[in-house]
Protein backbone atom coordinates (compact mmCIF):
# COMPACT_ATOMS: atom_id res chain seq x y z
CA UNK A 1 0.00 0.00 0.00
CA UNK A 2 2.58 2.44 1.07
CA UNK A 3 4.56 1.94 -1.99
CA UNK A 4 1.71 3.00 -4.22
CA UNK A 5 1.58 5.69 -2.78
CA UNK A 6 4.92 6.55 -2.83
CA UNK A 7 4.43 5.95 -6.52
CA UNK A 8 2.47 8.85 -7.01
CA UNK A 9 4.19 11.51 -4.57
CA UNK A 10 7.42 10.67 -6.50
CA UNK A 11 5.58 11.55 -9.69
CA UNK A 12 7.66 15.07 -10.36
CA UNK A 13 5.19 18.02 -9.49
CA UNK A 14 2.86 15.92 -7.11
CA UNK A 15 4.56 16.79 -3.77
CA UNK A 16 3.83 20.74 -4.51
CA UNK A 17 0.37 20.26 -6.02
CA UNK A 18 -0.79 18.14 -2.92
CA UNK A 19 0.70 20.62 -0.44
CA UNK A 20 -0.44 23.85 -1.66
CA UNK A 21 -3.66 22.54 -2.22
CA UNK A 22 -4.26 20.97 1.42
CA UNK A 23 -3.01 24.76 2.57
CA UNK A 24 -5.80 26.64 0.88
CA UNK A 25 -8.28 23.67 1.39
CA UNK A 26 -7.39 23.75 5.10
CA UNK A 27 -9.30 26.76 5.40
CA UNK A 28 -12.50 25.40 4.74
CA UNK A 29 -12.42 22.88 7.97
CA UNK A 30 -11.70 26.35 9.65
CA UNK A 31 -13.99 28.61 8.68
CA UNK A 32 -17.29 27.25 9.05
CA UNK A 33 -17.09 27.07 12.80
CA UNK A 34 -15.38 29.66 13.35
CA UNK A 35 -18.08 31.87 11.20
CA UNK A 36 -20.40 30.26 13.31
CA UNK A 37 -19.15 31.36 16.53
CA UNK A 38 -18.00 34.52 15.63
CA UNK A 39 -21.82 35.48 14.39
CA UNK A 40 -23.49 33.67 17.34
CA UNK A 41 -21.17 36.34 19.75
CA UNK A 42 -21.75 39.17 17.95
CA UNK A 43 -25.59 38.89 17.07
CA UNK A 44 -26.10 36.85 20.46
CA UNK A 45 -28.77 34.76 18.65
CA UNK A 46 -28.12 31.35 17.00
CA UNK A 47 -31.16 31.48 14.61
CA UNK A 48 -29.66 34.37 13.38
CA UNK A 49 -26.34 32.21 13.07
CA UNK A 50 -27.87 29.59 11.90
CA UNK A 51 -29.54 31.66 8.93
CA UNK A 52 -26.28 33.16 7.79
CA UNK A 53 -24.16 29.67 7.99
CA UNK A 54 -27.58 28.08 5.97
CA UNK A 55 -26.96 30.98 3.29
CA UNK A 56 -23.05 30.76 3.42
CA UNK A 57 -23.46 27.42 2.39
CA UNK A 58 -26.23 27.76 -0.29
CA UNK A 59 -24.58 30.65 -2.22
CA UNK A 60 -21.51 28.20 -2.59
CA UNK A 61 -23.12 25.24 -3.62
CA UNK A 62 -25.22 27.39 -6.11
CA UNK A 63 -22.43 28.91 -7.43
CA UNK A 64 -19.69 26.52 -7.38
CA UNK A 65 -20.34 24.87 -11.28
CA UNK A 66 -20.04 28.44 -12.45
CA UNK A 67 -16.84 29.58 -10.49
CA UNK A 68 -15.34 26.24 -11.64
CA UNK A 69 -16.65 26.80 -15.35
CA UNK A 70 -14.23 29.84 -15.28
CA UNK A 71 -11.61 27.91 -14.31
CA UNK A 72 -11.99 25.62 -17.23
CA UNK A 73 -12.45 28.52 -19.22
CA UNK A 74 -9.81 30.85 -18.20
CA UNK A 75 -7.31 28.26 -16.98
CA UNK A 76 -5.85 27.68 -12.79
CA UNK A 77 -3.19 30.72 -13.29
CA UNK A 78 -5.94 33.37 -14.61
CA UNK A 79 -8.61 32.87 -12.72
CA UNK A 80 -8.14 31.08 -9.54
CA UNK A 81 -6.05 34.52 -7.53
CA UNK A 82 -9.05 36.50 -8.38
CA UNK A 83 -11.18 34.53 -6.90
CA UNK A 84 -8.89 33.34 -3.53
CA UNK A 85 -8.23 37.88 -3.07
CA UNK A 86 -11.87 38.19 -3.39
CA UNK A 87 -12.80 35.71 -0.62
CA UNK A 88 -9.79 36.22 1.59
CA UNK A 89 -10.72 39.89 2.13
CA UNK A 90 -14.50 39.17 2.57
CA UNK A 91 -13.48 36.78 5.10
CA UNK A 92 -11.61 39.37 6.70
CA UNK A 93 -14.42 41.77 6.41
CA UNK A 94 -16.37 39.33 7.85
CA UNK A 95 -13.65 38.84 11.07
CA UNK A 96 -14.07 42.86 11.23
CA UNK A 97 -17.27 43.08 11.45
CA UNK A 98 -17.71 40.19 13.83
CA UNK A 99 -15.32 41.37 16.29
CA UNK A 100 -17.51 43.71 18.30
CA UNK A 101 -21.44 43.44 18.79
CA UNK A 102 -23.17 46.27 17.08
CA UNK A 103 -23.06 45.61 13.29
CA UNK A 104 -25.91 45.10 11.03
CA UNK A 105 -27.22 42.19 10.38
CA UNK A 106 -28.24 42.06 6.86
CA UNK A 107 -24.80 43.63 6.47
CA UNK A 108 -23.15 40.50 8.05
CA UNK A 109 -26.12 37.67 5.83
CA UNK A 110 -24.74 39.98 2.81
CA UNK A 111 -21.04 39.45 3.25
CA UNK A 112 -21.76 35.54 4.19
CA UNK A 113 -23.35 35.23 0.36
CA UNK A 114 -20.02 37.38 -1.05
CA UNK A 115 -18.31 34.53 0.95
CA UNK A 116 -20.24 31.60 -0.73
CA UNK A 117 -20.05 33.07 -4.03
CA UNK A 118 -16.26 33.59 -3.78
CA UNK A 119 -15.35 30.44 -2.89
CA UNK A 120 -12.32 29.46 -5.06
CA UNK A 121 -13.11 25.19 -6.08
CA UNK A 122 -9.79 24.36 -5.05
CA UNK A 123 -11.28 20.56 -4.86
CA UNK A 124 -12.06 20.43 -8.45
CA UNK A 125 -8.80 22.52 -9.54
CA UNK A 126 -6.48 19.88 -7.64
CA UNK A 127 -8.40 16.95 -9.04
CA UNK A 128 -8.66 18.16 -12.45
CA UNK A 129 -4.13 19.29 -11.75
CA UNK A 130 -3.90 15.01 -10.48
CA UNK A 131 -5.75 14.11 -14.23
CA UNK A 132 -3.54 16.08 -16.25
CA UNK A 133 -0.08 14.94 -14.12
CA UNK A 134 -0.93 11.49 -14.09
CA UNK A 135 -2.21 10.10 -16.84
CA UNK A 136 -2.22 6.37 -16.02
CA UNK A 137 -5.35 5.25 -14.55
CA UNK A 138 -4.13 3.43 -11.61
CA UNK A 139 -1.88 6.04 -10.58
CA UNK A 140 -4.84 8.63 -10.82
CA UNK A 141 -7.01 6.41 -8.75
CA UNK A 142 -4.83 6.11 -5.81
CA UNK A 143 -3.93 10.10 -6.42
CA UNK A 144 -7.76 10.61 -6.18
CA UNK A 145 -7.91 8.36 -3.08
CA UNK A 146 -5.13 9.88 -1.04
CA UNK A 147 -6.76 13.42 -2.14
CA UNK A 148 -10.06 12.22 -0.68
CA UNK A 149 -8.87 11.03 2.11
CA UNK A 150 -6.71 13.79 3.20
CA UNK A 151 -9.64 16.21 2.31
CA UNK A 152 -11.79 13.87 5.00
CA UNK A 153 -9.12 14.33 7.68
CA UNK A 154 -8.73 18.19 7.18
CA UNK A 155 -12.21 18.82 7.48
CA UNK A 156 -11.39 16.68 11.34
CA UNK A 157 -8.40 19.29 11.90
CA UNK A 158 -10.21 22.42 11.19
CA UNK A 159 -12.74 22.66 13.51
CA UNK A 160 -10.19 21.33 16.13
CA UNK A 161 -7.91 24.15 15.33
CA UNK A 162 -10.38 27.03 15.22
CA UNK A 163 -11.49 25.22 18.90
CA UNK A 164 -8.18 25.78 19.50
CA UNK A 165 -8.12 29.36 18.70
CA UNK A 166 -11.50 30.58 20.22
CA UNK A 167 -9.62 28.44 23.32
CA UNK A 168 -6.69 30.48 23.27
CA UNK A 169 -7.71 33.56 22.77
CA UNK A 170 -11.73 33.78 23.01
CA UNK A 171 -11.99 35.75 19.52
CA UNK A 172 -13.20 33.30 16.63
CA UNK A 173 -13.25 35.99 14.64
CA UNK A 174 -8.96 35.26 14.71
CA UNK A 175 -10.01 31.73 13.00
CA UNK A 176 -11.47 33.42 9.87
CA UNK A 177 -8.40 35.75 9.58
CA UNK A 178 -6.00 32.45 9.95
CA UNK A 179 -8.56 30.94 7.33
CA UNK A 180 -7.90 34.23 4.88
CA UNK A 181 -4.19 33.72 4.85
CA UNK A 182 -4.18 29.67 4.51
CA UNK A 183 -6.98 30.08 1.58
CA UNK A 184 -4.78 33.06 -0.50
CA UNK A 185 -1.72 31.51 -0.14
CA UNK A 186 -2.53 27.74 -0.47
CA UNK A 187 -4.55 28.99 -3.82
CA UNK A 188 -1.77 31.46 -5.17
CA UNK A 189 0.45 28.42 -4.85
CA UNK A 190 -1.69 26.46 -6.30
CA UNK A 191 -2.21 28.41 -9.14
CA UNK A 192 1.64 29.06 -10.09
CA UNK A 193 2.12 25.02 -9.92
CA UNK A 194 0.01 24.71 -13.23
CA UNK A 195 2.09 24.78 -15.99
CA UNK A 196 1.28 27.90 -18.52
CA UNK A 197 0.91 25.51 -21.49
CA UNK A 198 -0.89 23.25 -19.83
CA UNK A 199 -3.24 25.55 -18.71
CA UNK A 200 -3.76 27.13 -22.35
CA UNK A 201 -4.24 23.99 -23.45
CA UNK A 202 -7.25 23.17 -21.00
CA UNK A 203 -8.48 26.88 -21.54
CA UNK A 204 -8.93 25.96 -25.23
CA UNK A 205 -10.19 22.90 -24.85
CA UNK A 206 -12.94 24.25 -22.62
CA UNK A 207 -13.86 26.44 -25.24
CA UNK A 208 -14.33 23.85 -27.78
CA UNK A 209 -16.48 22.01 -25.03
CA UNK A 210 -18.39 25.01 -24.28
CA UNK A 211 -19.67 25.57 -28.26
CA UNK A 212 -19.95 21.57 -28.85
CA UNK A 213 -21.69 19.67 -26.02
CA UNK A 214 -23.17 22.75 -23.44
CA UNK A 215 -25.61 20.63 -21.67
CA UNK A 216 -24.41 17.12 -22.15
CA UNK A 217 -21.82 16.86 -19.09
CA UNK A 218 -24.71 16.39 -16.76
CA UNK A 219 -26.59 13.86 -18.96
CA UNK A 220 -23.28 12.20 -19.19
CA UNK A 221 -22.38 12.00 -15.33
CA UNK A 222 -26.20 10.93 -13.98
CA UNK A 223 -24.64 7.97 -12.08
CA UNK A 224 -21.92 9.69 -10.37
CA UNK A 225 -23.86 12.99 -9.77
CA UNK A 226 -26.62 11.18 -8.28
CA UNK A 227 -23.87 8.67 -6.21
CA UNK A 228 -22.70 11.88 -4.46
CA UNK A 229 -25.97 13.26 -4.04
CA UNK A 230 -27.37 10.22 -2.17
CA UNK A 231 -23.80 9.75 -0.05
CA UNK A 232 -24.33 13.16 0.94
CA UNK A 233 -28.34 12.44 1.76
CA UNK A 234 -27.34 9.31 3.79
CA UNK A 235 -24.97 10.83 5.91
CA UNK A 236 -26.76 14.08 6.83
CA UNK A 237 -29.91 12.60 7.54
CA UNK A 238 -28.18 9.29 9.77
CA UNK A 239 -25.84 12.75 11.34
CA UNK A 240 -28.85 14.44 13.21
CA UNK A 241 -30.44 10.85 13.63
CA UNK A 242 -27.70 9.92 15.60
CA UNK A 243 -27.37 12.65 17.65
CA UNK A 244 -31.16 11.17 18.65
CA UNK A 245 -30.26 8.19 19.18
CA UNK A 246 -27.39 8.99 21.45
CA UNK A 247 -29.54 12.04 23.39
CA UNK A 248 -32.03 8.22 23.94
CA UNK A 249 -29.20 5.85 24.90
CA UNK A 250 -27.45 8.63 26.98
CA UNK A 251 -26.12 12.00 25.98
CA UNK A 252 -25.60 13.99 22.69
CA UNK A 253 -22.21 14.31 22.99
CA UNK A 254 -21.73 10.63 22.77
CA UNK A 255 -22.24 11.14 18.97
CA UNK A 256 -18.77 12.17 18.67
CA UNK A 257 -18.21 8.71 18.78
CA UNK A 258 -20.14 7.52 16.56
CA UNK A 259 -18.89 10.32 13.86
CA UNK A 260 -15.28 9.22 14.89
CA UNK A 261 -15.70 5.97 13.95
CA UNK A 262 -17.74 6.57 10.81
CA UNK A 263 -14.66 9.38 9.88
CA UNK A 264 -12.14 5.76 10.65
CA UNK A 265 -13.91 3.83 8.17
CA UNK A 266 -13.98 5.86 5.69
CA UNK A 267 -10.44 6.93 5.95
CA UNK A 268 -9.17 2.92 5.79
CA UNK A 269 -11.65 2.51 2.90
CA UNK A 270 -10.39 5.33 1.02
CA UNK A 271 -6.86 4.31 0.82
CA UNK A 272 -7.49 0.55 0.02
CA UNK A 273 -9.33 1.66 -2.84
CA UNK A 274 -6.44 3.14 -4.04
CA UNK A 275 -4.07 0.57 -3.41
CA UNK A 276 -5.07 -2.40 -4.91
CA UNK A 277 -5.71 -2.20 -8.75
CA UNK A 278 -9.00 -3.52 -9.45
CA UNK A 279 -10.39 -5.22 -12.40
CA UNK A 280 -14.35 -4.53 -12.51
CA UNK A 281 -15.58 -0.81 -14.01
CA UNK A 282 -15.62 2.50 -12.58
CA UNK A 283 -19.68 1.72 -12.90
CA UNK A 284 -19.39 -1.32 -11.61
CA UNK A 285 -17.42 -0.22 -8.34
CA UNK A 286 -19.45 2.75 -8.51
CA UNK A 287 -23.27 0.96 -8.07
CA UNK A 288 -21.84 -1.74 -5.83
CA UNK A 289 -20.43 0.65 -3.32
CA UNK A 290 -23.59 2.80 -3.42
CA UNK A 291 -25.69 -0.18 -2.72
CA UNK A 292 -23.01 -0.81 0.16
CA UNK A 293 -23.59 2.48 1.40
CA UNK A 294 -27.27 1.71 1.59
CA UNK A 295 -27.32 -1.57 3.04
CA UNK A 296 -24.78 -0.54 5.96
CA UNK A 297 -27.13 2.63 6.58
CA UNK A 298 -30.18 -0.01 6.36
CA UNK A 299 -28.14 -2.02 9.08
CA UNK A 300 -27.93 0.97 11.77
CA UNK A 301 -31.69 0.34 12.18
CA UNK A 302 -31.08 -2.54 14.06
CA UNK A 303 -28.83 -1.50 16.54
CA UNK A 304 -29.31 -1.28 19.71
CA UNK A 305 -26.97 0.82 21.85
CA UNK A 306 -24.32 3.46 20.98
CA UNK A 307 -21.36 1.19 20.83
CA UNK A 308 -22.93 -1.33 18.01
CA UNK A 309 -24.47 1.82 16.53
CA UNK A 310 -20.73 2.86 16.03
CA UNK A 311 -19.61 -0.35 14.55
CA UNK A 312 -22.56 -0.44 12.09
CA UNK A 313 -21.61 3.13 11.27
CA UNK A 314 -17.64 2.49 10.74
CA UNK A 315 -18.91 -0.76 8.20
CA UNK A 316 -20.74 2.59 5.98
CA UNK A 317 -18.04 4.50 6.85
CA UNK A 318 -15.52 2.33 4.95
CA UNK A 319 -17.72 2.94 1.27
CA UNK A 320 -17.81 6.92 1.73
CA UNK A 321 -14.25 7.84 0.55
CA UNK A 322 -14.44 5.05 -2.12
CA UNK A 323 -17.84 6.31 -2.99
CA UNK A 324 -16.95 9.96 -3.33
CA UNK A 325 -13.49 8.87 -4.94
CA UNK A 326 -14.98 7.09 -7.84
CA UNK A 327 -17.68 9.29 -8.54
CA UNK A 328 -14.85 11.94 -8.83
CA UNK A 329 -12.96 9.36 -11.08
CA UNK A 330 -16.18 8.40 -13.51
CA UNK A 331 -16.95 12.13 -13.78
CA UNK A 332 -13.23 12.39 -14.56
CA UNK A 333 -13.57 9.84 -17.67
CA UNK A 334 -16.78 10.80 -18.99
CA UNK A 335 -15.44 14.54 -19.11
CA UNK A 336 -14.05 16.19 -21.97
CA UNK A 337 -10.92 17.98 -20.91
CA UNK A 338 -11.59 21.37 -21.22
CA UNK A 339 -15.26 20.11 -18.51
CA UNK A 340 -12.87 18.21 -15.74
CA UNK A 341 -13.12 20.97 -13.04
CA UNK A 342 -16.61 21.62 -14.11
CA UNK A 343 -17.37 18.25 -13.54
CA UNK A 344 -15.74 17.96 -10.36
CA UNK A 345 -17.41 20.75 -9.07
CA UNK A 346 -20.61 19.50 -9.42
CA UNK A 347 -20.34 16.16 -7.64
CA UNK A 348 -19.05 18.37 -4.94
CA UNK A 349 -22.37 20.71 -5.60
CA UNK A 350 -24.69 17.05 -5.71
CA UNK A 351 -22.56 15.70 -2.63
CA UNK A 352 -23.14 19.12 -0.59
CA UNK A 353 -27.07 19.97 -1.61
CA UNK A 354 -28.03 16.06 -0.73
CA UNK A 355 -26.31 16.67 2.89
CA UNK A 356 -28.45 19.99 3.37
CA UNK A 357 -31.68 18.09 1.89
CA UNK A 358 -31.07 14.80 4.00
CA UNK A 359 -30.83 17.20 7.16
CA UNK A 360 -33.37 19.08 6.79
CA UNK A 361 -35.56 15.74 5.66
CA UNK A 362 -34.37 14.01 8.85
CA UNK A 363 -35.23 16.94 11.06
CA UNK A 364 -38.83 16.54 9.81
CA UNK A 365 -38.95 12.48 9.90
CA UNK A 366 -37.51 12.57 13.43
CA UNK A 367 -40.11 14.05 15.47
CA UNK A 368 -42.70 11.55 13.26
CA UNK A 369 -41.76 8.24 12.91
CA UNK A 370 -39.93 5.55 15.02
CA UNK A 371 -36.22 5.97 15.13
CA UNK A 372 -35.39 2.87 14.06
CA UNK A 373 -37.95 3.83 10.80
CA UNK A 374 -36.16 6.88 10.26
CA UNK A 375 -32.54 5.58 10.59
CA UNK A 376 -34.04 2.64 7.46
CA UNK A 377 -34.77 5.62 5.40
CA UNK A 378 -31.59 7.02 5.64
CA UNK A 379 -30.49 3.98 3.36
CA UNK A 380 -33.44 5.67 0.44
CA UNK A 381 -30.83 8.06 -1.22
CA UNK A 382 -28.98 4.88 -2.31
CA UNK A 383 -31.80 3.14 -3.54
CA UNK A 384 -32.63 6.11 -5.46
CA UNK A 385 -29.07 6.69 -6.95
CA UNK A 386 -29.27 3.10 -8.38
CA UNK A 387 -32.31 3.20 -9.81
CA UNK A 388 -31.19 6.73 -11.37
CA UNK A 389 -28.03 4.85 -12.56
CA UNK A 390 -30.10 1.95 -14.08
CA UNK A 391 -32.26 4.75 -15.82
CA UNK A 392 -28.88 6.43 -17.52
CA UNK A 393 -27.02 3.08 -18.55
CA UNK A 394 -30.58 2.32 -20.65
CA UNK A 395 -30.45 5.62 -21.59
CA UNK A 396 -26.98 5.33 -22.97
CA UNK A 397 -27.65 2.16 -24.28
CA UNK A 398 -30.22 3.19 -26.58
CA UNK A 399 -28.39 5.99 -27.59
CA UNK A 400 -25.53 4.10 -29.29
CA UNK A 401 -27.39 1.22 -30.31
CA UNK A 402 -28.33 3.02 -33.84
CA UNK A 403 -24.08 3.37 -33.94
CA UNK A 404 -23.37 0.21 -33.48
CA UNK A 405 -26.57 -1.08 -36.01
CA UNK A 406 -24.50 1.81 -38.20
Amino acid sequence: MSSSYATVLRTPGAVRLFGTALIGRLSYGIVPLSLLLAVTETTGSYARAGWLMALFATSGVLVSPVRAGLIDRHGPRRALPPMAAGYALVLLGLAATTWRPGVPYPALLALAVAAGVLAPPLGPVTRAQWSALLPDQALRRRAYSLDTVAEELLYVTGPLLAGLIVAATARPALGLVLGAALVLGGALALASSVPRGSAESEANSAATAERSRPWQLLARTRQPLAAAAAAGAGLGAFGLFAVVFAQRHGQAADVAWVEATLAAGSAVGGLVLGAFDWRASAQTRLAVLTATFGGALALTSLAPTLPLLAAVAALAGLTVAPTLTTAYLLTDELAEPGQRTRAGAWVNACFNAGSSAGTAAAGLLADRFPLPLCLALAASPALAALAAARTGAAGRSAEDAPARAA
